[in-house]
């Protein structure tokens, strides 16, 4: 589908009547008209009658279109928040100068008629390690902290081209969490430490920490995180929120710092699956989208088809505790009470594929980000890169190693034939671990949980995160989903969805059935700490 069509397609869909489905918990209507009447608290989620909390794009578009809402207003709505309640998390690093420049120029195509799509003035944050032209670009480290990329990453081009206003750049775990054997998710030299929304001790899961965070407290509409294995489906299981990764090369990886071409890809995060669905939709290109598929990314979150006739199979992975695996049980029970088929499965090789992913992600790892560095200042090779930590003692506040980036150094090529027998096997036994499971039991997703309750954030322990769950489709480069599936106590836990080859609309599809009946999204209280004795408090 041609460029001009696409835009065509999901501005019509958006710009439309809007379905009666609406958002989990909707209640973006405020009591009382449009007006924007007495100034509200600068950390409410009201702007013009909208909760932020739980208003849709499509929603947005409505009262853009109608005069009772501009992007500008809504841009300053999220700036205050920003400003108001971003000091309690420490998730965003830095907002655009431009910012309501893009929204006001946004206001002028709406007042027009020629309004570019479903992103049109709509705030997205950036995680930091995707290339803006006109902002730092650091993934976490002072050794980027100069001067920004010369041109933007293919994917921010696309948003900007969609008219999407960008708010401004994302915390992130440095480095994508690929530097210390012991790292602690969400911490970086350039942002310091990102904190949970929902308890402040806790960790917000990595890498795509600020992007979560930022989204579970409501400071913008959407956000681009990235993933080489669970970076996006677990910290939006984690903040409770909306993540999908997407079918490696639907969205272009141009300008990204990447750990692994084989294995990264950025995808969209949001607080419902309506959102996440369109901006899929806008950041992938008409090369990477299948005849007619933009069509079925864009309705895949506003037309849920249901869960009645689905077959569902369930990888319950105990290892994640009892209270989760209670939740999934309860879990399974909603989903088989909406007409859902789920039967309980366990995927084979995952012993095989935690043996050969990581050393195969150390030769990548040094291949690809040598070829990120020489496009930037600083630093012009992994080697140089090591010798950059050593010399500056801010990379070592909160942990000191960079285990991996020695390693990575001393790594087979991937010109080694050993490697390349390894990458081959990943790749046959990921893919025969979801499409064997699928075929065997007639499934249309495999469902297990995104992520335990979130452990206390300790940067002498590090991560607490031993997570099989994302591996299958990560390794695979097939597409997952991280729904909202319940708490455990106060935490988050997300309920993971993987389906096969660009099976993406397909899984949005299911995701955004699966988000209505589970209706499990609820916004975070802040608390420093767990309650005692509740539930989760273990550290875990």
């Amino acid at each position: 589908m041609k460029k001009r069509n696409l835009a065509a397609v999901t501005a019509a869909l958006v710009l439309g009547p809007l379905v009666a489905a609406g958002a989990p918990g909707q209640r973006a209507e405020a009591s009382g008209s449009d007006a924007v009447g007495s100034s509200p608290p600068v950390d409410t989620p009201l702007v013009r009658g909208v909760d932020l909390d739980t208003v849709t794009i499509p929603e947005l578009q409505a009262r853009m279109k109608r005069g009772s809402l501009t992007s500008s207003a809504l841009t300053r709505a999220y700036l205050r928040r920003i400003k108001a309640v971003d000091p309690r998390i420490n998730a965003v690093l830095r907002t655009s100068p431009t910012a309501l420049r893009q929204a006001a120029a946004s206001d002028v195509r709406h007042r027009r008629g020629t309004v570019r799509g479903p992103l049109d003035g709509i705030p997205v944050l950036i995680k930091d390690n995707v290339n803006t032209h006109d902002m730092p670009t650091t993934a976490g480290s002072l050794a980027l902290a100069g001067d920004p990329p010369d041109k933007d990453a293919a994917l921010v081009e696309r948003l900007r081209a969609a008219g999407a206003v960008i708010l401004g750049k994302a915390n992130m775990s440095e480095w994508a969490n690929f530097r210390a054997a012991r790292p602690t998710s969400g911490w970086s030299a350039v942002g310091g430490q990102t904190n949970n929304p929902y308890v402040l001790d806790r960790n917000p899961c990595g890498s795509s920490s600020g992007s979560a965070a930022a989204l579970a407290a409501s400071l913008a509409q959407v956000a681009i995180g990235t993933e080489t294995d669970g970076s996006i489906v677990c910290p939006a299981g984690m903040n409770g929120v909306v993540g999908h990764k997407p079918s490696l090369g639907l969205v272009s990886q141009s300008g990204v710092v990447p750990i692994s071409a084989e294995q990264d890809t950025a995808g969209p995060m949001a607080r419902n699956v309506v959102d996440t669905a369109l901006t899929l939709s806008v950041l992938s290109g008409r090369d990477t989208v299948r005849a007619g598929s933009a069509l079925r990314l864009a309705e895949a979150g506003t037309r849920p088809g249901g869960l009645r006739g689905k077959r569902i199979g369930l990888w319950r992975l105990p290892s994640l505790g009892t209270e989760v695996d209670a939740l999934m049980t309860r879990t399974a029970a909603r989903l088989r009470a909406s007409g859902a088929r789920v039967v309980e499965v366990s995927p084979p090789y995952q012993d095989r594929l935690a043996a050969l992913e990581f050393p195969a992600l150390l030769s990548e790892f040094h291949r690809d980000i040598d070829a990120y560095l020489a496009t930037r200042g600083g630093p012009r090779n992994l080697a140089e890169l090591i010798e950059f930590n050593r010399a500056h003692p801010a990379e070592q506040a909160c942990f000191a190693g960079q285990e991996l980036f020695e390693q990575a150094l001393t790594a087979p090529s991937t010109a080694d034939p050993a490697y390349r027998a390894m990458r081959a096997e990943l790749t046959d036994l990921s893919r025969r671990s979801i499409d064997e499971t699928m075929a065997a039991h007639d499934l249309d997703a495999i469902a297990s949980p995104a992520n335990p309750p979130a452990w206390t954030t300790d940067c002498a322990r590090g991560d607490n995160d031993v997570i099989p769950s994302s591996t299958p489709a990560a390794v695979a480069g097939y597409p997952s989903l991280s729904v909202p599936a319940g708490f455990v106590g106060e935490l988050p836990v997300g309920l993971l969805l993987m389906a096969g080859d660009h099976q993406d609309a397909e899984l949005l599809s299911l995701g955004a059935a699966v988000e209505h009946r589970l209706d499990a999204w609820r916004a975070p209280r802040y608390l420093p700490t767990s309650p005692s004795g509740a539930a989760g408090s273990s550290g875990r």
